[in-house]
């Protein structure tokens, strides 16, 4: 995992009215909401994966697969 993608995750969480990631969250969370409300998640951890992906994705503009 990247460090400096982790720090602005927490940084966010933390402070997300003056952080630069507020809508990379915002677009994740949504997305990962719609996942896991599908039925289609069968595992916890698939959920988690999946939000730190799309994080990741809205953050850098690449597939982090």
């Amino acid at each position: 995992m990247n460090k400096e993608l982790e720090e602005r995750l927490v940084e966010v969480v933390k402070r997300p009215e003056e952080s630069d990631s507020q809508e990379s969250f915002a677009r994740a969370m949504e997305l990962t909401k719609a996942y896991a409300g599908s039925g289609s998640a069968t595992h916890f951890s698939a959920v988690a994966r999946l939000f730190y992906d799309l994080f990741e994705m809205f953050e850098t503009g690449k597939d982090p697969r």
